[in-house]
């Protein structure tokens, strides 16, 4: 058997609210073909996020040329437990092979990929374009963020590192580009816009991931932990989840969703150290604070909008309160009327995203003063952070 995969996010309900694993049976997926797709090739214009003048006016085909050799094809042997009526209820075990995409990072033969590609993996294997494959190690997974780092030796390798960019200026419209391999279909490549920033998503764990990427590019099933492009050919992204139309269907209907680099870039340090995050927990989810919000009236233009704080975790025991005014954001419903979390430890909060960085350089234990706007007025409480759990619908 083997497969190839994607969370699909439940459309029917809030976007992020419920993750799957779409499988794709059948298909010859180590007949070593390759099929590329180039879907347009006039100029993408440099984005806003661009930095550099000289790549300006890139097409997608420049951009395939430079950055196709890093994309990687990752297949993942797995151990399936399935349950047979003909032996009692007795768990059996079915050999698989899991599929989905990375790329490389570093000449060191660092790869990155989604956490949900190499879960329950017995033995890992990347494939290069020169069609040689080698077997990697799992360097470290974060579920928490769904990313994971692999390790190849890079002794004999023509190693292609792609340039990571930054998520943070990312605009709708901007051009996006994903490079993959959709249903075993070798480095593919679509094109598309960002359709939508600071998305919520679910991480494999239940976490929430904040201020993911959505695309029309199309990303289906294989494109996991492969790289979002933007117009200069830097990542902004690793695509993970898409939405899709129902009635079981696993292809692409233009909604996917990608994890911010920046997140990606927070957490790779920790990855290769250690193999994980150790994360102080503050047990609250929030929404990013800024220009799209305008209209709500908000009393401060930048921060982190609390909608849930768990009960009895650590930001519950020192007071922070969540929102109870229902709202809407981008057709989203959101909860207004709590606290605005503005500084952690003295560090500025812009987004979402800031405090989660914030809370993850801090360690389970760590007293952390967090500077809060409630109805206008500024104060600060203290916060004692403690260990994250491994599943939790609140977060960070």
């Amino acid at each position: 058997m083997q497969r190839s995969i994607l969370p699909i996010a439940v459309v029917s309900a809030v976007i992020g609210a419920g993750a799957a694993v779409g499988i794709v049976e059948g298909l010859d997926l180590g007949s070593g073909k390759t099929t590329t797709t180039l879907v347009q090739q006039a100029p993408l214009g440099a984005s806003n996020n661009a930095s550099d003048s000289d790549s300006a006016g890139l097409t997608a085909g420049d951009i395939y040329k430079h950055d196709a050799p890093g994309v990687v094809f990752v297949r993942s042997q797995i151990v399936q437990r399935t349950q047979s009526p003909f032996d009692f209820g007795l768990p059996q075990e079915q050999q698989g092979e899991a599929t989905g995409s990375g790329f490389v990072i570093d000449k060191d033969g660092t790869i990155l990929t989604n956490a949900h590609v190499v879960n329950g993996a017995t033995k890992v294997t990347v494939q290069f374009q020169d069609k040689q494959s080698v077997d990697a190690k799992v360097l470290g997974k974060d579920e928490s963020t769904d990313l994971a780092l692999l390790q190849v030796d890079p002794e004999g390798l023509k190693l292609t590192p792609l340039a990571l960019g930054s998520s943070r200026g990312v605009q709708v419209g901007d051009p996006a580009i994903a490079i993959g391999n959709p249903f075993g279909l070798e480095r593919t490549l679509t094109t598309g816009v960002i359709s939508a920033v600071k998305r919520t998503i679910q991480a494999p764990n239940n976490f929430q991931i904040d201020d993911a990427l959505q695309t029309d590019a199309p990303i289906n099933p294989g494109n996991s932990g492969g790289p979002l492009i933007d117009a200069t050919g830097k990542v902004i992204g690793i695509n993970s989840q898409i939405a899709t139309g129902g009635s079981g269907s696993t292809g692409s209907v233009g909604i996917g969703f990608a994890v911010p680099i920046d997140t990606a870039k927070q957490i790779i340090p920790q990855l290769k150290q250690s193999g994980r995050v150790d994360r102080g927990y503050l047990g609250i989810q929030s929404v990013t604070v800024d220009k799209t919000l305008k209209d709500l009236n908000l009393p401060v233009a930048r921060g982190a909008l609390v909608q849930q704080v768990t009960p009895g975790g650590p930001a519950d025991k020192a007071g922070i309160r969540a929102g109870d005014i229902p709202a809407q954001l981008d057709n989203r419903p959101i909860q207004i009327g709590g606290d605005i979390i503005v500084k952690v430890a003295g560090t500025d909060i812009r987004t979402s995203n800031d405090l989660q960085a914030a809370v993850v350089d801090h360690k389970p234990g760590d007293k952390v003063k967090i500077t809060l706007v409630r109805g206008g007025n500024v104060r600060t409480v203290e916060v004692t952070l403690a260990e994250r759990p491994n599943t939790a619908t609140n977060q960070p």
